[in-house]
């Protein structure tokens, strides 16, 4: 038996070389050498470091701004931290979504948070900077809190009412 591949958009009609091996097919070894996959998997074990040190630099700011030290990096980094905080925990709550969906409405959650607690601190004439990051922090703590509570609800009421 004898397969044809017809691609009407190829200027050849599609057929393959008879010296070398069909591009992007078994045997083709690209422009660089054998595929080896280590830019995917160099991305996929950098994930967990990046994240890693983004929690640092925004625990970082959270400390300079609490233990109130004079530093030149304590303004980025607390600022860091003011955004890294809620729109982790806001990224958390909204797992069903698809990850650009859920990293942009994150963002624009925890710009909105962080005004919020500005104005009701302003509202209330107890701003501080200490107080801002102690409120913004407390209320991502429980937004945490609530997605774990809730994870954990759900997972084991869907355990105890499997029925075989």
């Amino acid at each position: 038996m004898q397969t044809k591949t017809i691609n009407g958009n190829a200027p050849d009609g599609g057929r393959p070389d008879r010296d070398g091996p069909v591009p992007g097919g078994p045997g083709d070894d690209g422009p660089n050498g054998p595929e080896t996959g280590t830019a995917g998997r160099w991305r996929a074990d950098s994930a967990p470091v990046l994240a890693g040190a983004a929690v640092a630099v925004g625990g970082v700011g959270a400390f300079l701004a609490l233990a109130d030290i004079a530093s030149p990096v304590r303004a980025p980094c607390t600022l860091f931290f003011l955004v890294l905080a809620p729109a982790a925990a806001l990224a958390a709550a909204l797992g069903r979504l698809d990850p650009l969906s859920r990293t942009v409405v994150a963002g624009a959650g925890a710009v909105a948070l962080d005004l919020l607690v500005a104005q009701a601190m302003l509202a209330l004439h107890l701003w501080s900077a200490r107080g801002g990051v102690v409120a913004v922090a407390v209320l991502s703590g429980g937004v945490f809190l609530a997605v774990s509570v809730r994870r954990r609800r759900s997972g084991a009421r869907g355990r105890g009412s499997r029925t075989n």
